[in-house]
């Protein structure tokens, strides 16, 4: 049999020639396929059932009640993983089958006359097939359930009728007190057993990087994988053994020195076992330090290279051992960067806890409930990378995780503490994330497009897409309706009235008898035959005395207005309207008019006019608003022939100059505006119209 051809098989000036043979006879073993196994979850089913068997234990001598106990252990199961939740690639069969024959291949060994490395090697080449790491998890699986049934049968029997017949089916001992040393013994080497799996489990996790480590380092770690693969193997076949010889055993037996025996036994292997974790360990850790360090370079080089699509981009950020690493929340369905080709991938990073569920609520509603969403479905997609602010994964961080992923319409990662640090890292510095959420844009080729489209997709939606730095600034240059912008389909009225070029009032205040005098100003100004719809929009940092505001108007009907969510809403889309205008410096004429008419204080009380999708739009404070209504008679009589907001410009922004005004704007031809009324910036008089026709030859 020829050796594997992926495997290095010089020996290595550190092992013995014992160790160096040992080597080669595992490799012959080794003749992996396509068959990839979900490891890293099954090892915690299988972590998390030793623990149980234990801890039962303590429980059960402790004193406590069968219900209670029954109880303790129902709730710990509740969020259980299951064998059908674990992927398992390119095998025919389910894994709780493999793991019931190699369960079967155990016990059956165990009453054989063949030496234990023998027996050792035979479990290797059931095992051919798998990776190293699905090796010792498949082997530990199994060695768990006869663990796990042995355990609980034996601990259940002094309280459980139906423990009591399985026990004496068995042949188990009635005085398991008595086997004390050998348990304990028993749980100290599966202990180190499931320690020295979790290392080798951070190696193979980092085989797409393996290629950035020395070939010495890579060869000596991989000698080691082989020795602790053996080894924990060998251990697994030991302690089916011990199980079996606890069968059948008489009191007299249990109370000789064979238990003791048999403890000292496992003892030893254990360090054994200890020993190469602490090796494999150091060797692992070298290999990390290697990647760490190259990765983030190759990270940097990566994006800077032009790409046919962003399959590798994708795969290099997110180089997880299972096939499929990402989770769909709406169909609930794992997934593979293969779902991601072709589509413009938007990565939502954030902390686990994400941001303020109301906060949440309008995000979603910006990027799943809108006019756009069936014309760009499958055009993107939005991927969740919850990154905490320290790299340990508190369960806190988990159920938060566990939560989101699955209620929010986005794609998320379903084991994000497994990205790699040199990854997270790059994230933090040349993406500059910190706390506050980033939404990174990648466009179909891997290509980042913007570091941050946060703002825009609060401020415009799905409009944004592509989502990319230079979307924003077209945006900017189409944003010629500040009305349109500013309400942006918050309320269906508002964005009916815009398109029907009404009079438009929306106005903000804290102080309800300030409230109440201003809408019956209003109604005067409506019994004049002014059309004119005022709308109350809270004020900044809503808080419960605006929600009492809300309820107080609704039920006085004295205006329309916003709901309480939709005043949050309003105004945290006009933050990030102001946020993103002032980080940036290529303003475009339409960020600038917005950043004007936004430039000043709405906290006390305020009001902004405008007519349908007119780019005039006005602003006035409180002392304002005043003024504006006492002059009701002067300015009503030019509000045919000049508009609203022209009317009350005229009032407050009268000519500077006695002269005649000789200012001209050149307009672009759009239907209607013949029959519109446009209003000079310098005099605040009605312009005349001419029509002008312009040679190009």
């Amino acid at each position: 049999m020829s050796f594997p051809e992926d495997e290095h098989v010089d020996s290595i000036p550190s092992l013995t020639t014992n160790e160096d043979f040992l080597i080669r006879e595992v490799l012959l073993t080794h003749n992996p396929d396509d068959r990839q196994l979900d490891s890293e979850m099954l090892l915690q089913l299988v972590e998390s059932t030793f623990c149980s068997a234990t801890e039962n234990v303590i429980v059960l001598q402790s004193g406590t009640c069968f219900h209670e106990f029954l109880n303790r252990v129902l709730a710990a199961q509740v969020d259980a993983i299951s064998t059908g939740n674990i992927d398992v690639v390119g095998s025919e069969e389910p894994i709780s089958l493999t793991i019931s024959k190699i369960s079967n291949e155990m016990l059956s060994r165990c009453f054989e006359g063949e030496n234990l490395h023998r027996k050792t090697i035979v479990l290797l080449e059931m095992l051919s097939h798998y990776r190293w790491d699905a090796k010792v998890v498949l082997a530990l699986a199994s060695l768990a359930c006869s663990f796990g049934l042995f355990q609980l049968i034996l601990q259940l029997q002094s309280v459980n009728a139906l423990a009591v017949s399985l026990a004496m089916i068995k042949g188990l001992p009635r005085a398991s007190s008595m086997l004390n040393p050998e348990f304990k013994a028993l749980n100290l080497l599966v202990n180190t057993m499931v320690k020295l799996t979790k290392v080798i489990l951070s190696f193979e996790g980092m085989s797409m990087q393996h290629e950035l480590v020395d070939d010495k380092a890579m060869d000596v770690t991989k000698s080691n994988i082989y020795m602790a693969t053996y080894w924990i193997l060998r251990s697994i076949l030991l302690c089916s053994s011990q199980i079996a010889d606890l069968r059948n055993l008489r009191l007299e037996k249990v109370c000789s020195d064979k238990t003791v025996v048999a403890a000292w036994g496992l003892h030893s292997v254990g360090n054994k076992l200890r020993g190469l974790c602490i090796d494999l360990g150091k060797h692992v850790a070298k290999c990390q330090q290697q990647i760490e360090t190259r990765f983030y370079g190759k990270l940097q080089q990566m994006f800077k290279e032009t790409h046919g699509d962003n399959q590798e981009v994708l795969r290099t950020l997110f180089p997880l051992q299972t096939e499929f690493p990402f989770k769909n929340s709406s169909s609930t369905d794992k997934c593979g960067i293969l779902e991601l080709k072709n589509k413009v991938v938007i990565l939502l990073i954030s902390k686990p806890e994400l941001i303020p569920v109301d906060e949440l609520f309008f995000l979603v509603q910006q990027t799943s409930d809108h006019p756009q969403q069936n014309k760009l479905e499958g055009s993107y997609e939005i991927l969740w990378v919850p990154i905490p602010y320290s790299r340990e994964w508190n369960p806190a961080d988990k159920m938060n995780l566990e939560f989101y992923s699955n209620r929010l319409p986005w794609f998320s990662i379903r084991r994000p503490w497994s990205l790699n640090s040199a990854v997270v890292n790059y994230i933090k510095q040349e993406w500059n994330f910190n706390e506050d959420p980033i939404m990174v844009v990648l466009n179909e080729n891997g290509i980042v497009t913007n570091l941050n489209a946060m703002d825009m997709v609060w401020i415009w939606g799905l409009k944004a897409f592509p989502f990319s730095t230079s979307r924003e600034k077209e945006l900017w240059e189409q944003e010629n309706c500040m009305l349109d912008l500013i309400i942006n389909r918050i309320s269906p009225s508002l964005t009916e009235w815009v398109e029907e070029g009404k009079n438009i009032c929306i106005y903000g205040s804290a102080n309800i008898d300030w409230i109440r005098e201003f809408n019956a100003s209003i109604k005067k100004i409506k019994s004049a035959g002014i059309q004119l719809e005022v709308v109350y929009v809270g004020c900044k940092n809503p808080d419960e005395n605006v929600r009492t505001i809300i309820d107080t108007i609704d039920q006085e009907k004295i205006c329309t207005s916003l709901t309480f969510h939709k005043v949050q809403f309003f105004w945290l889309r006009l933050e990030r309207i102001k946020r993103l205008i002032s980080a940036h410096q290529d303003h475009t004429t339409g960020s600038d008019k917005t950043a004007e008419l936004l430039d000043f204080d709405m906290n006390g009380s305020w009001a902004m006019m405008g007519q349908g999708s007119s780019t005039d739009v006005l602003k006035l404070d409180a002392e304002k608003l005043e003024e504006w209504l006492e002059l009701l008679p002067l300015w009503c009589k030019n509000v045919a022939t000049m508009g609203l907001v022209g009317a009350i410009k005229s009032v407050f922004e009268p000519s500077s100059g006695g002269g005649k005004c000789n200012h001209n704007e050149l307009l672009p031809y759009e239907e209607g505006l013949v029959d519109k009324t446009v209003i000079c910036a310098s005099c605040k008089s009605p312009m005349e119209k001419f029509v002008l026709y312009k040679c190009e030859e």
